[in-house]
């Protein structure tokens, strides 16, 4: 089964074909597919696309995060960082802040 985003890519294809303008494409998806609808930048790249001539509604492959970015060093590195790190629960904060406070506020 078709995804929405693809079935939409489908009509839009469609509708361009018809030499609808992106104005009318984009009013009658909305009106089609409601809150699902692609975004108003989506439909319009999509269109642009369609009417230069392309043919299909398949995503382009997107560069991924290179694999090298994260290393065993790298990994040493973030564990020696943290293991000299205290962290303190939000409740053993507002306790020392309490007592700060009527320290503080206490008449010596």
């Amino acid at each position: 089964m078709l995804s929405v985003q693809t079935e939409q890519r489908i009509n839009l294809m469609f509708l361009v074909k018809l030499r609808k303008s992106f104005t009318e494409g984009y009013a009658i998806l909305n009106e089609v597919y409601g809150n699902e609808c692609l975004s108003h930048t989506q439909v319009f790249e999509w269109f642009k696309w369609f009417k230069e001539g392309r043919e299909t509604t398949e995503d382009d492959p997107h560069p991924r995060r290179r694999s090298t970015s994260k290393t065993d060093e790298n990994e040493k590195i973030d564990t020696v960082t943290l293991k000299g790190t205290s962290f303190e629960s939000v409740e053993t904060v507002k306790a020392k802040a309490t007592v700060l406070k009527l320290l503080t506020e206490a008449d010596f």
